[in-house]
């Protein structure tokens, strides 16, 4: 058997061994170098190196240059903190946890690397304020050797990573979307009553696999700034894949247009032999000229997927995303409830640990409130914070109880500095057997971690036992405290996140029956397919059928549009009695969580009254609405529960 079956039969991840071994080895590296040109903390340069570097290529690019720009502004923060607050403690906690708590909530609302540089730039500034509270270094000093010690991890986790470090494989992401491309064209030709010859998936499954695809978008658009317009180009023709899932749904019982059918199937087929991007276009905008006097609908869905494509092809030929698609806009989720519960939660508990450090006096308190800071803003972007940070937790408490080993049992052999860098090694290079193995992988990075956070390699060794045991434990105490508040305040998994996307969903038909908005409909209805691309994603990783959100999600998107054509006609059209209905059921509709089955039933009295007004179309739309409110009532209940 050769070593890599042994190792794999074992229960190591090879390609997660061969990435702990180079990072591993980089850090060794940094740690030597940065003893070597004198830096005060060594040790913060191997620390870097686990922090910036990646599996693949282009994101180690771009993780390093985001972490050097959050460091660079998280150390400014720190420093103008530490001035500003001068002898009074008291004023650097209240300063320190507002701005990690801002850095947090902004973090958790945006996406990419630039998130990570928010985070990165909050708790940057808790290890210069805080560890500049217990360090005889005078404070530009310390933010000079915080910088610089980061300048050196990242470059020498860039300089090996570039060495040794595989590009992403970019094409099998877009060989997947082309094939849930075609798939759904092939649905949507079967929709309109041209069955294929191979079995097609249903709408919900190919939702998932959309779900999915777009989840994994977000490393591939790391590294330069054509991979950011690639995924975005992709991204664009998700969201139109998904118009037209949804508008297959909505027509599953109805009746069959076939006019554009033929177009749709040749539109398939040539998505199927990889024809160029343009003659696929093509066929759906014929399909879209044929569709448009009988389905509008079906119309819009067509040209917003030709788009999406001609937009792809530009994106090839030009290496950027074109700027006629503002018709069709991307508009990504931005999940500001948990970016709020975030804020709100790390500055509080900051806020609550740094007010009993100040009336305790206790010299390791600086150590908890870094430790907490750095958790509870790192993880809170997390599916399930409190379930990893069990792991981390337990990693932790390893690698203080390792770092108190090395300082007393290791280190009082040595007589020089280059011996204390050397015996620290070892134990960096011991993180690659956790790091690898899948039963010990999650969280195990933090051995080392809190191993080099609490072993500065410097000559003479100070403080006592008692005192090392404090800073160990107060150290570990982060994580518990984290852990705590991930569990007790706004406490979030896949669960809550789909709850809360749901809710954001109601809230934004809410205020629209409330007050109006048909000049942001566009913005709105494109916001929803990444909305519904989200809820899917959440259902899937929980293992649920995705039929309630994709439903639920439909009902949104029909009322929706209900309620611009509602008020349009409202404004321009309606007698005076009708317009008095029109406003009760609008007032109705805008409690749409509170009660929505008196929401469906002031839709059908409004029906009726438009319906006597001849206004047949709008009353149809009204009824639809009602109904499918009363077929998804629960996960309108749901939302509003």
């Amino acid at each position: 058997m050769s070593a890599v079956r042994w190792l794999s039969y074992r229960g190591f991840d090879i390609e997660r061994l061969r990435f702990g071994l180079r990072t591993a080895l980089a850090s060794c590296l940094a740690l030597v170098v940065a003893w070597t040109i004198g830096l005060e903390h060594p040790q913060w340069s191997a620390m870097t190196v686990w922090a910036a570097s990646q599996p693949v290529r282009e994101l180690l690019i771009e993780k390093s240059l985001y972490r050097v720009v959050g460091t660079l502004v998280g150390t400014a923060a720190g420093l103008l903190l530490l001035l500003a607050a001068g002898d009074s403690l008291l004023w650097l906690v209240i300063g320190l946890s507002l701005w990690v708590g801002l850095c947090a909530g902004i973090g958790n609302a945006l996406h990419s690397m630039v998130a990570y540089a928010t985070l990165l730039s909050g708790y940057s500034a808790s290890m210069v304020a805080l560890l500049g509270t217990a360090s005889a270094m005078n404070t530009l000093a310390l933010g000079a050797d915080r910088l610089l010690t980061v300048l050196v991890g990242v470059t020498l986790a860039l300089l090996v990573g570039l060495a040794l470090t595989p590009r992403a494989a970019r094409s099998e992401l877009e060989e997947r979307g082309r094939r849930s491309t075609a798939r759904v064209l092939h649905l949507l030709a079967e929709r309109l009553g041209r069955p294929c010859a191979s079995a097609t998936p249903p709408p919900r499954e190919l939702l998932a696999d959309i779900a999915v695809l777009e989840a994994e978008l977000e490393p591939s658009a790391a590294g330069s700034r054509r991979a950011r317009h690639s995924a975005r180009s992709q991204r664009a023709i998700l969201a139109a894949l998904t118009a037209a899932l949804l508008w297959i749904r909505r027509r599953e019982h109805g009746p069959r247009p076939g006019a554009a059918g033929d177009a749709v199937v040749e539109a398939a087929l040539a998505m199927d032999s990889a024809r160029p991007l343009p003659d696929v276009a093509r066929h759906l905008d014929h399909a879209r000229q044929l569709a448009k006097p009988g389905d509008p609908a079906l119309a819009e869905v067509l040209a917003r997927l030709a788009e999406s494509l001609t937009q792809r092809q530009h994106f090839r030929d030009t290496g950027r995303t074109g700027r006629d698609s503002a018709r069709h806009p991307v508009i990504r989720h931005r999940d500001w409830i948990h970016a709020r519960q975030a804020m709100l939660r790390s500055s509080g508990v900051l806020l609550v640990i740094g007010l009993a450090w100040v009336a305790t006096g206790w010299s390791a308190g600086a150590y908890v409130m870094l430790g907490t800071s750095v958790m509870v803003t790192l993880f809170s972007t997390f599916e399930n914070p409190a379930w990893i940070m069990r792991h981390v937790l337990a990693w932790q408490a390893v690698g203080a109880l390792c770092a108190v080993a090395v300082r007393w049992l290791l280190w009082p052999w040595a007589s020089a500095e280059w011996q204390l860098v050397t015996m620290l090694l070892p134990m960096i290079l011991v993180t690659v057997i956790p790091f690898a193995h899948r039963r010990t992988l999650n969280g195990s990075m933090d051995y080392v971690m809190i191993l080099l956070l609490l072993s500065q390699p410097a000559l003479p060794l100070g403080g006592t036992l008692g005192h090392s045991l404090a800073v160990a434990l107060a150290v570990v105490a982060g994580p518990l405290l984290a852990l705590i508040a991930f569990r007790l305040i706004f406490p979030t998994n896949a669960r809550r996140r789909q709850y809360q996307l749901e809710q954001m969903m109601l809230r934004e038909l809410e205020a629209m029956a409330a007050r109006g908005g048909a000049e942001r409909a566009q913005l709105w209805q494109a916001r929803l397919y990444h909305r519904v691309m989200r809820l899917v994603h959440w259902a899937h990783r929980q293992g649920e059928p995705t039929h309630r959100v994709v439903d639920g999600s439909l009902a949104a998107l029909t009322l929706g549009e209900t309620l611009q054509a509602l008020q349009g006609y409202g404004q321009h059209q309606a007698a005076p009695d009708t317009a008095r209905r029109l406003k009760a059921t609008l007032r109705r509709v805008a409690l749409l969580r509170q009660a929505p089955l008196e929401a469906a039933a002031a839709l059908e009295r409004l029906a009726r009254t438009l319906a006597h007004r001849q206004q047949v179309e709008l009353a149809r739309q009204a009824r639809h609405s009602a109904a499918l409110l009363r077929a998804n009532r629960q996960f309108f209940q749901s939302s509003g529960s």
